[in-house]
């Protein structure tokens, strides 16, 4: 299974997985508009200390420290900056606040399935249809969006593991073209196999 930034569901029984969809995706959002508003160290403390607990209720523990591993490049250049420009305290506000709304958002992934994700953001749309929205359309954009992301993340770590084995992992063309070439023929083939459901084409309105 590829490791992308908000990870993949995780089957479980816990409180957290049980909750209503409704009730987890309004608890991420108020986290988040709380540590962003309230940007002090006695709140992001607080906030870790809220996703530690809900964590741990999902049992999903480990899984709380995989956006640092997967983040810590752009972290530690923002926090380099930060601090420079800012002081320390600073660094670890902005970067804290970063990590504690992707935690937030993981943990909604990992203790819902993703149909049940794609559901509930149709059913968020369908009250624009009147604005011209299609929300059926838009559910399939997402799980296309959705099935895409691991598969190109995975292809580009199995070209850079294969640059490596041949000693050219620091050849700019080795590492993209190749990527570049299954991300082309990966769109061709989910083309296609839309096209030949019918999925996609204009509504005939003659």
């Amino acid at each position: 299974m590829n490791a992308h930034l908000l990870g993949a569901y995780r089957p479980g029984t816990s409180p957290v997985h049980r909750a209503p969809l409704w009730l987890k995706a309004a608890a991420v959002v108020a986290l988040s508009v709380a540590v962003l508003a309230n940007r002090t160290l006695p709140g992001l403390a607080a906030a870790a200390a809220l996703l530690c607990l809900a964590y741990a209720a999902a049992r999903l523990l480990r899984e709380l420290w995989q956006p640092l591993k997967l983040m810590w490049p752009v972290l530690a250049l923002l926090a380099a900056f930060q601090a420079w420009t800012n002081g320390p305290a600073a660094a670890v506000l902005v970067c804290g606040s970063i990590v504690a709304c992707v935690a937030a958002a993981r943990l909604l992934t990992l203790t819902t399935p993703a149909q049940d994700l794609l559901d509930g953001l149709v059913a968020l749309v369908r009250p624009l249809r009147f604005l011209g929205a299609d929300p059926e359309r838009f559910g399939l954009t997402l799980a296309l969006m959705m099935r895409s992301i691991p598969y190109l993340l995975g292809s580009a770590r199995d070209v850079r593991q294969s640059a490596m084995a041949r000693g050219l992992e620091r050849n700019p063309r080795a590492l993209t073209v190749p990527v570049v070439i299954k991300a082309v023929a990966y769109a061709q083939q989910t083309g296609d196999a839309l096209a030949a459901r019918g999925i996609g084409e204009p509504a005939d309105t003659a």
